[in-house]
């Protein structure tokens, strides 16, 4: 008597095959991400090295090369901090409007970049509501590198919270207590216990908010008063290169901000994983 031995089946799945639905995504990246980029590599290719150097290293364009870097860099270090305040209250503590300030927390999301450049450039500007109150200290932040800060800040701040909120809701309560009880006091809770369980999360949404502060437009050419050598961002100069046709200019500048941001956010990936195994050992 022969006993029949049972094949395992694989799970069913939602999708289709592995091939088609690989198929299916390198297209789809192919047509949306791919072709576009490859399209402004191709621009520039067509330049000579002296006209390249020439086009991306004008002392106006390094003067936004600088601007558009340092202020999108300290807007996500800034949302950091302060999304992790955010996020922590969000999820720690139950207080009316909970649901209210949680929504808030993505109208940068859904608020159009120009509304929230005009906006914020009349709160700030010297007879605005907040300006007003700052003008006879001789802090200026309208039309100055500050406004820029303050807009990149603004818009960066939801890619923080957004990205720490479910890692704090898997973060267990006990933890915290359990670290209060071997006599750990808060500050030792916090650098020891509950920062290297954030890292990760910490580094992905500085990543994300790095990332789309670089290419922020809308918001910033109100507040920054767009003066060159001085409140001038990358992007607004390449709108104005296009804007004079000058199509080369234009993707080389480009080129020089996608390598660069890529490379940027490749480190940070790097240290993201370094960081999951450090705190797996």
């Amino acid at each position: 008597m022969s006993l029949a031995v049972p094949v395992p089946q694989s799970p069913r799945r939602v999708l289709p095959g592995f091939g088609l639905s690989l198929g299916f995504t390198l297209a789809y990246l192919g047509l949306i991400v791919l072709i576009p980029l490859a399209a402004a590599f191709l621009k520039t290719a067509g330049m000579s090295w002296d006209e390249f150097t020439a086009a991306v290293a004008a002392p106006r364009v390094l003067a936004s090369y600088r601007l558009s870097f340092f202020a999108s860099f300290a807007a996500g270090l800034v949302n950091i901090f302060f999304g992790l305040i955010v996020a922590w209250v969000l999820v720690r503590y139950a207080f009316p409007g909970r649901r209210i300030v949680d929504a808030l927390v993505d109208l940068p999301f859904a608020l159009p970049t120009a509304v929230a450049g005009i906006a914020l450039t009349a709160i700030y500007a010297k007879n605005g509501w907040v300006g007003q109150w700052l003008e006879p200290l001789g802090i200026k932040v309208a039309f100055t590198e500050i406004g820029v800060f303050v807009a990149l800040t603004f818009i960066g701040l939801p890619f923080v919270v957004r990205t720490l909120q479910p890692v704090l809701l898997e973060l267990e309560p006990e933890i915290e207590e359990a670290a209060a009880s071997l006599g750990a006091n808060r500050w030792e809770t916090i650098t020891r216990v509950i920062l290297p369980e954030l890292f990760p999360a910490m580094l992905t949404g500085f990543a994300l908010a790095f990332a789309r502060a670089l290419g922020e437009y809308g918001s910033v050419v109100f507040i920054s008063g767009n003066m060159p050598m001085r409140t001038e961002i990358t992007p607004l100069l390449i709108i104005t290169k296009l804007e004079q046709y000058d199509y080369r200019g234009a993707t080389a500048i480009a080129v020089v901000m996608l390598v660069t941001s890529f490379l940027l956010l490749l480190l940070i990936n790097l240290l993201q994983k370094w960081s999951r195994r450090y705190h797996r050992i």
